[in-house]
């Protein structure tokens, strides 16, 4: 046996194996995977949230702690920064953000008289095939129907959302207890494992952790800067709505390989109502943000933390999508890790328990 599992070849032909069975067994129980997430996101999205924001924060209130500061003062420190930081955000930035909604709601008329003329141009241009031009032009009117739709949606449900700010108003309350007693719960649940299990219980939960920890915290900071970038960039340009559309560029960028074409696309769809120029000179703009992105800042954030393949990656956020749409492609790749960790303790548990 021990001479299978030091093959390398049997070892990737194992996780294959137990992806397809994986694959297999979501497909089965796909309707009530979808159920089961509807009613966690009605019921226990505010919980979730809170545990994401704890597990965030929970290194620096460690720190403190370490410094002789009580758990409670140093959650109670990272808010007072936190609520400064946040109410310099909203005096300065929420209004602008809200102007330009509320901004390309009334030009929405405007910039559909654009794009047609664009679709215009395009059938009157001889060399392009009947077919690309009759395609091209029913596509640009779909995009042009959906933001024009999306947008008035948008902006008549902003005075009815009192459950999403019931919500966040109480998630720093729950993320709070959470952080004030984040050892408690750790010490709580080693309790249920068995005495037996304890030290591999430990050992995977530390490995989850490493895994994941550097992650989901450098993922935001990621975020924060390709937005700023791609703000930046969008206001060199003189591109309309630059606050907007890189709000989008920083938080589609969460989602591996396939984010930035989804943060890129509303961005390249304005420009077009703009120039030619201007689409180009926003897909130069993105192309810059995700080179820096994957080639300067992700390895300095974030690092090759996961030790996934790309394509591991790309079967998750498949997977995350089909099951949960943009919030499953978000979460897919911290959950897929995780269950990678756990299936590499549960082979070497196995081998190790062959051997003796």
């Amino acid at each position: 046996m021990e001479r299978f599992t030091k093959n390398r070849l049997f070892v990737w032909l194992v996780y294959i194996i137990l992806g397809l069975l994986a694959i297999y067994l979501m497909l089965l129980i796909k309707p009530l995977i979808v159920n089961v997430y509807v009613f966690v996101k009605a019921v226990f999205a505010p919980f979730i949230i809170a545990m994401i924001i704890s597990y965030v924060l929970n290194p620096i209130v460690t720190m403190l702690h370490d410094r002789k500061v009580p758990r409670t003062i140093a959650v109670l420190l990272i808010y007072a920064v936190f609520c400064a930081v946040i109410t310099v955000i909203l005096v300065n930035l929420i209004p602008m953000f809200i102007e330009q909604v509320q901004e390309i709601n009334r030009h929405v008329p405007e910039l559909s008289m654009r794009a047609q003329n664009i679709v215009t141009d395009i059938n009157n241009t001889s060399f392009l095939p009947e077919s690309i031009r009759s395609g091209l032009n029913k596509s640009l009117l779909h995009m042009e129907k959906k933001l024009s739709e999306s947008l008035f949606n948008f902006v008549n449900n902003i005075g009815s959302m009192l459950n999403a700010v019931f919500i966040a108003f109480i998630i720093p309350f729950l993320a709070f207890y959470i952080l004030k007693d984040f050892d408690v719960f750790e010490r709580t649940v080693i309790t249920y494992v068995p005495k037996s299990h304890r030290k591999n219980t430990v050992r995977l939960l530390k490995d989850i952790d490493t895994a994941l920890g550097s992650y989901i915290r450098g993922q935001f900071l990621v975020c924060i800067i390709v937005g700023v970038l791609a703000y930046f960039g969008y206001l060199l340009i003189g591109m309309p709505y630059a606050l907007l559309l890189a709000g989008i560029v920083a938080i589609t960028n969460v989602i591996p390989y396939l984010g930035p074409f989804f943060g890129a696309a509303p961005a390249i769809l304005m420009a077009s109502t703009v120039s030619i120029k201007m689409v180009i000179l926003v897909a130069i703009i993105n192309t810059l943000c995700q080179i820096l992105e994957g080639n300067v800042i992700s390895p300095q954030v974030v690092g090759r933390t996961l030790h996934m393949h790309p394509l591991s990656i790309i079967f998750a956020l498949l997977v995350g999508g089909e099951i949960a749409g943009i919030v499953g492609m978000i979460l897919a790749v911290p959950i897929f890790a995780a269950c990678k960790v756990i299936i590499q303790h549960m082979f070497a548990y196995y081998v190790r328990r062959k051997i003796i």
